[in-house]
Order: structure tokens, then sequence, then C-alpha cells
């Protein structure tokens, strides 16, 4: 079994005498599951993560020890969750989650069908080779994606660096290289014209120097675990008030490395001001209230995580998926009321 595993499922039920448990894994390669009865592995089936196959439900049958049949049917009954449902000679008697309907989420289907079977890595690289081929269809656009991977390599690099510098030396340092390299790099991709940065280059310099500055103003590891909180309100209420004044600035440059279609800039710049209060609450809290060490490990790690997970809600919204009535009401005249990114911007 290859893979990484995203969430491991487990699900009980009891047949007269016989106790039985069906496992279901995800992972980046398919949806995997196992039958257990008494503890006995009984049957397994299994449907890769994206492809015509990828969709259908698994099917783990067996005999109990009275001679009677028990089929269990799993998979997803919505995008993060799974269930099951027991038959005995045809006969339902156990439903993980009563009531609900064990189908593949409707509005991935048509995506995961266009694909080859396959893991997830090579249905990236298939929509990638696509978007840049023949311009996919749908929301996502693999192409701008992969123009982008340079950009997104650097950042986590970035990331890991002032992780590396913060437990070899102390957090000013960190801070203050961090910013250095920002700039250096900076340097790099106005001589070299290779995007390094990203759309948000100059914005993204200044956040690096407001880091700074804070760094040599307040000489302390406590004020740079800090910074990230103000630093992180700074850009928020920037992007905020954007995104009430149309997002024709800071929001149309983020588009232009988004792989989604259909966003609208005022949307995204007031949701990624929201997100940005979120996580600077997040990183206060964190700061305030466990040691050092935890708190580097959440800036470098599991901040990213929840920034990933929180995004998307933001992407949606942007996209009119979700609250798509609430203000600025998403519409269908985008173009008429936010121009669009330009290689300019």
């Amino acid at each position: 079994m290859s893979g990484l595993t995203i969430w491991r499922y487990r699900r009980r039920f009891r047949i007269g005498d016989t106790d039985g448990e069906a496992v279901l894994r995800s992972r980046t390669n398919g949806l995997f599951s196992e039958l257990r009865l008494d503890d006995r592995l009984v049957a397994s089936d299994q449907t890769p993560a994206l492809g015509p196959n990828s969709v259908r439900n698994h099917r783990l049958c067996a005999t109990l020890p009275d001679g009677s049949g028990v089929e269990v049917e799993a998979g997803y009954i919505n995008t993060l969750n799974t269930g099951i449902a027991v038959r005995r000679n045809g006969e339902l008697v156990h439903e993980s989650h009563p009531g609900r309907t064990i189908v593949y989420p409707e509005k991935y289907r048509k995506m995961a069908e266009s694909m080859g079977d396959g893991s997830l890595s090579e249905g990236i690289r298939q929509g990638m080779r696509d978007g840049v081929e023949g311009g996919a269809s749908g929301s996502v656009d693999f192409a701008k994606l992969k123009r982008n991977r340079v950009p997104l390599a650097v950042d986590l690099l970035l990331g890991l660096l002032f992780f590396v510098l913060a437990k070899a030396t102390d957090l000013t340092t960190a801070a203050l290289i961090g910013a250095a390299v920002g700039l250096v790099l900076l340097g790099v991709q106005r001589v070299t014209k290779i995007d390094l940065l990203g759309g948000l280059a100059m914005f993204g310099i200044m956040l690096l120097l407001l880091s700074a500055i804070l760094a040599v103003t307040f000489q302390s590891d406590e004020a740079v675990k800090y910074r990230s909180s103000v630093v992180g309100l700074v850009s928020a209420t920037l992007f905020f008030f954007d995104g009430l004044a149309g997002g024709n600035r800071l929001s149309v440059r983020l588009m232009r490395y988004v792989p989604y279609r259909g966003m609208d800039a005022a949307r995204l710049g007031i949701g990624m001001g929201l997100l940005g209060v979120i996580l600077a609450g997040l990183n206060f809290l964190v700061a305030h209230y466990a040691s050092t060490d935890i708190w580097l490990f959440y800036s470098t790690f599991a901040d990213f995580l929840v920034s990933m997970v929180l995004i998307l809600f933001v992407f949606s919204y942007a996209q009119g998926r979700i609250l798509r009535d609430v203000y600025p009401r998403y519409g269908s005249d985008l173009d008429s009321r936010v121009r669009q990114p330009t290689k300019s911007d």
C-alpha cells in the first residue's frame, strides 16, 4: 500500500455474536478499505484517487460463522467523511450514518471521472499537461499552477530557512536574515527576469522589512513571536480595504497566481483580509500560551496547514460557491466591475 495516508476511518458494527469493523484509509493514491470479522481480515477493496473507477463505492463481502452472507458497502458520504452500510443476506442491518447516502461527492465526480485512473500526483501532472496543451476546462487552471511552481518553492524554502536559523541562532537573527534574503531575491528577480517571489513581490518585501524593523526595535524572542501577528494584521487590513474598494490593486495581482477561474477580486480581497485576521489571532494565542519551540513548529509547519484549509473557503467565497449573496454579491459581470490583471501588475 503506497501513498501518503490523509485520514483513517474506523467503522465498527455487530451482527449477532460477531464483531465487525471496516477500516477505510484515504490516501494520496486512492481509497483503501478492509473488513475484519472478530479481528480476522476477510475482505478488502480499493479505488484510485482519480479516474472513472474512483467514484464507485467499495463492496466488502464475507460469510458469517452461521453461513449467512454479509456485505459492507463503504464510501464517501461527503467531502471529508466516509460511512458504511451493512447488509445480511441482502437485508440492511446497520448504518454508520443513518439516512445518509453513500456516494462520491457530486461536485467532484465529473472532474474525477475526466482523469485517468491514478494518484493525486498523477492527476495534477495530467491536469498541468492538459492545461498547457489545450486550456483545461473547469474551475482549476493547472497551467497557471505550473507557471507558479518556482515562487511556491521559494516561499516554502524561505519558511524552512527561518526555522533552521531560529533553531541555530535566535528569532531576531532569523527575522533579519529572512528579510535580507528576500531583498536579494528581489534583486535577482529584477536582473534575471525570472519570477521568484510571485505577483506580490514588492508587497511581500514591504512586509519583510516591517518584520525586520520590529525585530530590531524590540530585541527579544517574545517580540519576534508576536511580530507575525502584527505583520499579519497589517497585511489583512490592506487586503480587506482593497477588497472593499473593488480589489483593483492587491487582489487583482494575487489573482494572477491563484489557479482558479471565475474569481471575484473584491470578494478575494475581503476573504484574504478576514483570513489574515484569523491567522494573526491564532499566532497570538500560540505565542502567548505556548513555549518558543512549540510556537516555532506552529509558525513553520502547522500554520501552513491551517492556512491551506482556510484559504479553500476564501477561494470558494471568491468564486461565489459559498455565501454567494453576501456583500459584495458575486455576479456574472466580473469583467465590467473589476479590471483583469495584466503583465504590468
